[in-house]
């Protein structure tokens, strides 16, 4: 650690310039209405605070463009007759690549006789769908790639947020989200559901260890916390919402990064000036694997892995058939623990997975007021894993309680998903959106493992198929008046493969009491599917025959309710408040109500992470979430910002035995502290940032371990009839990151250091039983980890 602070501070003293002359960019964009997305024209664009002023007026087309904009910090104010006036305030300009905008305006409910330039009040933080009300946020990429130790991956980002925390492994980006557990959580990409894009996932979870979206492709994307609006299905904990960005559709840019954790290179540029067609095209691959192929090993000999992704997107606009977008994104990577009889260590393991989706996006406008989105998406995940632990040359004394000697699992998951919806603004007050979406699920699923207790192999998946799943909803959003807007709707999915229907009111609503304050609200059903694997997993019986247990089992299901407040203290400083109660139900639990199993009653899915099992389940379990979150921010300005965030909350569920205990995921208290100052330099176009972030949780929950037991079992054994009861120490971690920004005629550089857990605390994984040593035993998480990079933008 020491070395990597020494190196990056001789690269950083090295790369202090004097200043040579007046440095400046290109600011542009395209400027719509909020709720048509049509063109908006003759809109005032101005730089504030510019002498003398820079500014623009959008065309017919809505585009505006500001040239020679001085590098560094800068407010942009928009104006319009019959609009709502807004700001966007520092935003970031550097020579490396223009600032390309996306801006909405919404239509005033006022006549306005004249057009008044002011500095309006900002939107910072507030989610890019104008049909979410309550417990979402707007992600910017600026604020992935500041926060501290996010490595530019979103759902890192998303750790920040009140109410948010890890799943208890800090080698994967899990998201918990008000005590549920993490696969509740649905990702989108361009406006319709994704597999899991991560890398190292396993089946059935949302998370991996590296994100495959990189900040470099990515636009602002909402991030969704409870009381979904209505035209998202199939989550029930949270939603991300990621869109990608356009290309540059005029110049040229290109931008290259390195750093311990991979290599990337993008590329963006028109394919035509004159239609606004462009292209964005990023490319990664692991810095680890690089280093392997040259015989320097970071992960040590025993285990090496290797990943590597691609994206891109193509717009291409047309004069009379609308806008089409081609997208996609694919990774895949390699994971493999080599065994090493010298030291005892007989188990080996090699895992290869896959992750890909494209699609075909169309927006083609009926009138200035309506128009149809329609997306076509493919995409297909794989999971091809063998592990084996050597039985011919362990002892026998070794094997007692080691039930499965060999296993080869290959999950092939692929989704078919034609999805649109109309968008009409009937007026200024009143919009409806009114859509559907047909998702057909193929699967060629296979798994089987060596049962020393059996003697023999059991197959648990062999099957292949298709099945289909449809989604159908409507919205409509009415502004009584321009301090009240209420969101109303329903969804509707219906699983075909076990004949089940879900309808789902929704209703959210936002009342800006004073210029300064407002009292938000949201409530609504949801329901997420299980991972098609649960479904179709089968049980052999003892004469031989198979059977699905779950092939009937429905969807998990919730209902949210939400009431905020928020008010802004100061231009940029907001306080914010969330008072929150979720109830589930037609929880998977056991289906056995007679069982004797301690653990089987007190089963229930709310405390997995993943996966899938043979295992009769029933939809008889209940859980329930609620509690309050605070958050008190200051948004960037004046060269700083800071976060801080307090979340109180309880979690708790009931198994089949019908008694309420604490689920896994039950640490009662987050509390997130997180801020950064950026410092200007004596050569105005550099800047050197320290950001740090600091988090500190309530422990995870497990069942206590039976000393007396463990011994005699030689393993280790808990007492599941106080299951959860048993709370891990407290999660503590401070992260700081270091960054040094350049600016010359002709590029842009950033180098930058971002260590997680710098203190490098030792939090506990989890407690087990050690007959060796004949004591219990606390495994650890990652301890300090840091990432050095290097990107350069021309």
């Amino acid at each position: 650690m020491k070395n990597i602070i020494a190196i990056w501070c001789a690269v950083l003293i090295g790369l202090s310039a004097a200043y040579t002359q007046e440095l400046t960019q290109t600011v542009k964009g395209r400027i719509v209405d909020q709720q048509s997305k049509s063109a908006v024209i003759g809109v005032t664009v101005l730089i504030a605070d510019s002498h003398p002023i820079l500014g623009s007026t959008s065309d017919v087309d809505g585009y505006f463009r500001i040239v020679n904009v001085p590098v560094g910090r800068q407010t942009l104010l928009f104006s319009s007759i019959g609009y709502e006036s807004k700001s966007l305030a520092n935003i970031a300009v550097t020579t490396g690549k223009q600032v390309v905008l996306d801006v909405a305006l919404i239509e005033s409910l006022k006549e306005l006789a004249a057009v008044e330039v002011i500095a309006a009040r900002g939107e910072q933080g507030k989610p890019i769908n104008d049909l979410a009300t309550v417990s979402a946020i707007s992600l910017s990429v600026e604020e992935t790639s500041r926060y501290a130790a996010t490595f530019d991956d979103p759902a890192r980002a998303a750790l920040t947020q009140a109410g948010v925390s890890t799943g208890g492994d800090d080698l994967l980006n899990e998201i918990v989200i008000r005590g549920n557990s993490p696969k509740g959580l649905l990702w989108r990409l361009e406006g319709v559901e994704v597999a899991n894009p991560n890398h190292f996932a396993s089946v059935g979870s949302s998370a991996g260890g590296v994100s495959m979206l990189s900040s470099s492709m990515l636009a602002n994307s909402d991030f969704f916390t409870g009381a979904f609006p209505a035209q998202y299905g199939n989550a029930t904990s949270g939603i991300f919402d990621l869109k990608m960005r356009k290309g540059n559709f005029d110049q040229h840019e290109h931008s290259f990064q390195a750093g311990l954790l991979g290599v990337a290179a993008s590329s963006e540029g028109p394919l035509s000036k004159k239609s606004h067609a462009s292209y964005l095209v990023n490319y990664r691959y692991s810095t680890l694997a690089l280093f392997d192929n040259i015989g320097l090993s970071i992960l040590g000999e025993k285990e090496a892995i290797t990943f590597q992704d691609v994206a891109y997107k193509f717009h291409l606009p047309t004069k009379k058939m609308g806008s089409f977008s081609i997208w996609g994104l694919g990774g895949f990577n390699t994971y493999e623990y080599k065994e090493d009889p010298a030291i005892g260590d007989y188990f080996k393991e090699i895992e290869d997975q896959m992750m890909g989706v494209a699609g075909v996006s169309h927006v083609i406008y009926l009138n200035p007021d309506t128009f149809i989105e329609s997306i076509l998406s493919v995409s297909r995940q794989g999971n091809n894993s063998f592990y084996t632990a050597d039985s011919t040359a362990v002892k026998q004394e070794d094997l007692e309680g080691f039930e499965w000697g060999e296993g080869n699992e290959e999950i092939v998951e692929t989704a078919v998903r034609v999805s649109s919806f109309i968008n009409h603004k009937i007026n200024a007050k009143n919009m409806i959106r009114v859509g559907g979406i047909y998702s057909q699920l193929g699967y060629d699923l296979f798994n089987r493992e060596y049962a020393y207790t059996e003697g023999q192999f059991l197959t648990f998946l062999n099957e292949n198929g298709q099945n289909n799943f449809y989604q159908a909803f409507g919205q409509w959003q009415h502004r009584i008046n321009k301090d009240w807007t209420v969101n109303s709707g329903f969804h509707v999915s219906h699983f075909a493969f076990n004949n089940k229907t879900y309808i789902e009111p929704r209703l959210g609503y936002r009342w800006q009491m004073t210029t300064k304050s407002a009292l938000t609200g949201g409530a609504g059903l949801h329901s997420r599917m299980e991972t098609i694997a649960l479904y179709l997993a089968k049980e052999t019986m003892e004469d031989g025959t198979t059977r699905q247990n779950n092939k009937d089992l429905s969807f998990t299901r919730a209902a949210h309710a939400v009431v905020g407040f928020e008010h802004m203290i100061k231009q940029n400083l907001r306080f914010k408040a969330e008072v929150y109660y979720q109830h589930l139900y037609d929880v998977p639990v056991w289906a056995n109500d007679t069982t004797s199993d301690l653990w089987a009653r007190s089963f229930s899915s709310i405390n997995s992470y993943d996966g899938y099992t043979i295992i009769p389940l029933s939809n008889k379990g209940t859980g329930k979430n609620y509690g309050i979150e605070l958050t008190l921010e200051k948004f960037f300005s004046n060269n700083y910002y800071f976060m801080s965030t307090a979340s109180l909350y309880q979690s708790k569920y009931k198994g089949i035995d019908g008694v309420e205990r604490n689920t896994t995921f039950n640490g009662n208290y987050i509390f997130n502290a997180l801020g950064g100052k950026e410092f200007q330099l004596r050569n105005k176009y550099n800047s050197l940032s320290v950001n740090l972030r600091f988090i500190y949780a309530g422990g995870k929950r497990d069942a206590p371990i039976l000393l007396s037991e463990s011994r005699a079992e030689g393993e280790t054994v808990r007492d599941f009839s106080k299951n959860y009861e048993e709370k891990l120490t407290d999660y503590s971690r401070v992260d700081l990151g270091v960054s040094f920004k350049r600016n010359k005629e002709k590029y842009a550089s950033v180098i930058s250091l971002n260590v997680q857990n710098v203190a490098g605390i030792k939090n506990v994984f989890g407690n087990y039983y050690n007959r060796f040593t004949d004591e219990v035993m606390t495994a650890t998480q990652l301890g300090l980890f840091p990432n050095l990079s290097y990107k350069i933008e021309f």
